[in-house]
C-alpha cells in the first residue's frame, strides 16, 4: 500500500490557499499531481496526498511548484472568502469516492475541450495556409502569363521590323532596272543600235526567291534552332548518407534527447562492476549482463519466476543502468505477486527511460502498463487508471490497452464487477 503524507501546511488569503507539501527526493518527472475543484492529488511512489477542499478552487489558474523535496500549490479561490479547515470535514468514504470520480470526469471533459480547440485551430491554420498559398500561386501564374506575353509582343515587333527591311531591301532593287529600261527606250527612239544582248545564265534556283514562301515561316525556324540548348556533359554524383541510430526520421526538435539517450545508453554498456571480489568466483559469460538478461528471459519463459529474479538481481548488481533489466523483473514481480517491488522496478525503468525517444518508447509503454497493473491488483483503481492512459499516449492504438483502459473507469464509475486475475 502506498505511505499517506499527512504533514503538510498551509495558510490562505480571502482570494487564495497557499499550500506546503514536503515530499523527500521528489522531481518534476516523477511526481504525478491531479487537481480539481473540490479534490487534490498527488502520487509520487511510495508516497501518496490527497485532499478534499473545503470549497471550490480555480484550478485553471491554480499552480504548483516543484523543487528542494518540496512542492508548493497556490491554489485560487472561487469566491473570496476564508476557510475553516483545509479539508471537507466529515467526508465518508462513498463521498470521497463521487468527489474523486467527479473530479476525473470532469478533468476528461476538460481535455477533450481542449483537444477539439486545438484541433479547430489547426484546421483554421491549415485554411489559412491553403488561402495563402493558393494566392501566392495565383500571382506566380500571372507573373508567368505577362512574362509570356510580352515575349510574343516582342518577338512579334522583331518580325514587322524584319519584313519592313525586306520591304525596303526590295524597294532598292527595283529601282536600278526602272532606270536601265528608261534609258533603253531613250536610246532606241534616238536610233541608237541595241548593243549585243549577252546570253543570260539561268539563275540557280537556290538564288531565286520561291514563289508562294512563307518568309514568316523561316524566321520562326530560325529563332527555334537558336534556341535549342547544347547537349549536356555527361558526369557522376556522389552522394553519402548520415548514419542513423534510431527507426524514425531525424528532427531537430529531438536532437538533444536522441543525443542524451545515446550517452546514457553509453554509459550504461561501459558501468561494469566485474572487478570487485564479490564477482571473482562467477564464470566470464556470468559478468555480462546481457547475458544473464538473457538467461532470465528463458527462466521467465519456463514460468521459473524465482530464478529469472535472481538472474536478473545479479545483472542489476554489475551494471545498475539498463533499464530492460528493472523492467523485466517488475514483470516477474507481477507473477509471484510481489506488487510492491513491481511498482518500485517499474518506477526504476521509467526513471532510466528518459529522455523519451522513438527508441525507448516500446519499453515506456511496457512500464506503465505493468505498473498500472500492480496498482489495480492493489485495488487503486485511480494509479492504475493514469498509468495505461500514459501508456495509450505513447500507442494510441493498442486495441489491447484501450479494452484495459475501459475497464478500469468502469470499476472507478461502479458499472462494473471489480475482477482480478
Amino acid at each position: 500500500m502506498p505511505v499517506r503524507v499527512s504533514e503538510f501546511s498551509w495558510q490562505q488569503t480571502p482570494a487564495a490557499v497557499f499550500l506546503s507539501l514536503p515530499l523527500r527526493g521528489v522531481c518534476v518527472r516523477d511526481a504525478d499531481v491531479f487537481c480539481g475543484e473540490s479534490y487534490l492529488k498527488v502520487n509520487f511512489p511510495p508516497f501518496l496526498f490527497e485532499v478534499f477542499l473545503y470549497a471550490p478552487i480555480d484550478d485553471g489558474n491554480s499552480k504548483a511548484k516543484i523543487g528542494n523535496d518540496m512542492i508548493l500549490f497556490t491554489l485560487y479561490k472561487k469566491e473570496p472568502v476564508m476557510w475553516e479547515t483545509l479539508s471537507m470535514p466529515g467526508v465518508d468514504k462513498e463521498t470521497m469516492q463521487r468527489i474523486r470520480e467527479k473530479s476525473i470526469l470532469q478533468a476528461q471533459e476538460k481535455a477533450k475541450e481542449a483537444t477539439e480547440a486545438k484541433a479547430t485551430a489547426k484546421r483554421e491554420d491549415q485554411r489559412y495556409a491553403l488561402g495563402v498559398m493558393m494566392k501566392i500561386e495565383e500571382e506566380e501564374r500571372k507573373k508567368i502569363e505577362d512574362m509570356k506575353e510580352n515575349e510574343r509582343k516582342k518577338a512579334t515587333r522583331e518580325l514587322e521590323a524584319w519584313k519592313e527591311s525586306q520591304r525596303q531591301a526590295e524597294k532598292q532593287k527595283s529601282i536600278p532596272r526602272k532606270e536601265k529600261c528608261q534609258r533603253g527606250k531613250q536610246a532606241e527612239e534616238r536610233g541608237a543600235p541595241k548593243p549585243p544582248s549577252l546570253p543570260r545564265k539561268a539563275p540557280s534556283a537556290a538564288r531565286l526567291p520561291q514563289r508562294g514562301r512563307n518568309w514568316e515561316n523561316i524566321f520562326s525556324e530560325k529563332l527555334k534552332e537558336d534556341s535549342v540548348p547544347a547537349p549536356r556533359s555527361a558526369g557522376n554524383i556522389q552522394i553519402s548518407f548520415t548514419p542513423r541510430a534510431f527507426p524514425t526520421a531525424l528532427r531537430e526538435s529531438q536532437v538533444a534527447e536522441e543525443e542524451e539517450w545515446l550517452h546514457k545508453q553509453a554509459e550504461a554498456r561501459r558501468a561494469l562492476s566485474t572487478d570487485l571480489p564479490e564477482f571473482s568466483d562467477l564464470k566470464e559469460e556470468e559478468k555480462n549482463p546481457d547475458w544473464l538478461k538473457e538467461k532470465g528471459n528463458k527462466l521467465f519463459a519456463t514460468e521459473n519466476y524465482l530464478a529469472a529474479v535472481d538472474a536478473y538481481n545479479l545483472a542489476i548488481r554489475l551494471n545498475s543502468k539498463i533499464p530492460l533489466l528493472y523492467l523485466n523483473r517488475a514483470a516477474c514481480h507481477l507473477k509471484l505477486r510481489n506488487l510492491h517491488k513491481a511498482i518500485e522496478d517499474s518506477s526504476k525503468a521509467l526513471e532510466l527511460l528518459t529522455p523519451p525517444v522513438s527508441d525507448n518508447a516500446n519499453a515506456r509503454m511496457k512500464a506503465h502498463v505493468r505498473r498500472g497493473t500492480a496498482f489495480c491488483q492493489l485495488e487503486l483503481y485511480v494509479e492504475g487508471l493514469q498509468d495505461y492512459e500514459a501508456a495509450l499516449k505513447i500507442d494510441p492504438s493498442n486495441t489491447v490497452i484501450q479494452n484495459d483502459a475501459e475497464k478500469i473507469r468502469n470499476i472507478i464509475q461502479g458499472t462494473a464487477l471489480k475482477s482480478h486475475d
